[in-house]
C-alpha cells in the first residue's frame, strides 16, 4: 500500500518539474532500489538512461528560469507532466507488481503537482512582491529534494 503513496508523490514531483521524476526513478532502478527487470519499464534501469534523463532534468531546471517559458498549464506542458508522472508512478508500481495502480497514482499526483504547484508559486511570488526567481529556485529544491526522498525510501 505504501507504494501507492510513493507513486502519487513522485507524480506530484512530475507536476512540479516534469523530467525530475523520471530521472529519479531511473536512478533508483539503476542503483537497484527499484526492481524493474522483466517489466516493460526495465529500460529505466539501463546504463545510460539515468544520465540522459538527468541531463533533460537539468535542461528543464534551467529553462524554467527563462522569461519566455510557457505556463505549466498549457496543453503541451500539462500533458508532458501527466506522461512523466504516469511513467514514474508506473515504475514505482511495477516494482511491486502493480504497474497500472502506480500509473494511475502517478497521473493523479501529476495533476495535483501541476495545478497545486502553479497556485503555490503564484501566491508565493505575489507574497514577496512579484519576484518569481527565488520562488522558482525554491520549487526546484522541493522537486529535487522530494524526488530524492521518495526514491531513497524505495531502497
Amino acid at each position: 500500500m505504501t507504494f501507492y503513496v510513493l507513486a502519487l508523490s513522485i507524480g506530484v514531483i512530475a507536476g512540479l518539474r516534469a523530467m525530475t521524476a523520471p530521472a529519479a526513478v531511473s536512478w533508483a532502478a539503476a542503483l537497484g532500489w527499484l526492481a524493474l527487470d522483466g517489466t516493460p519499464l526495465a529500460f529505466l534501469g539501463f546504463k545510460y538512461a539515468p544520465w540522459i534523463l538527468t541531463a533533460l532534468a537539468v535542461v528543464e531546471l534551467v529553462a524554467d528560469q527563462l522569461p519566455k517559458t510557457p505556463s505549466r498549464k498549457v496543453p503541451l506542458q500539462f500533458g508532458t507532466r501527466l506522461l512523466t508522472g504516469a511513467l514514474a508512478g508506473a515504475a514505482i508500481g511495477a516494482g511491486q507488481g502493480q504497474l497500472v495502480g502506480g500509473l494511475i497514482a502517478g497521473v493523479t499526483g501529476a495533476v495535483i503537482g501541476t495545478l497545486g504547484g502553479y497556485e503555490a508559486r503564484r501566491r508565493l511570488t505575489a507574497a514577496i512582491g512579484g519576484r518569481d526567481f527565488p520562488i522558482a529556485l525554491l520549487e526546484d529544491a522541493v522537486a529535487v529534494g522530494g524526488a530524492y526522498l521518495i526514491v531513497t525510501s524505495l531502497g
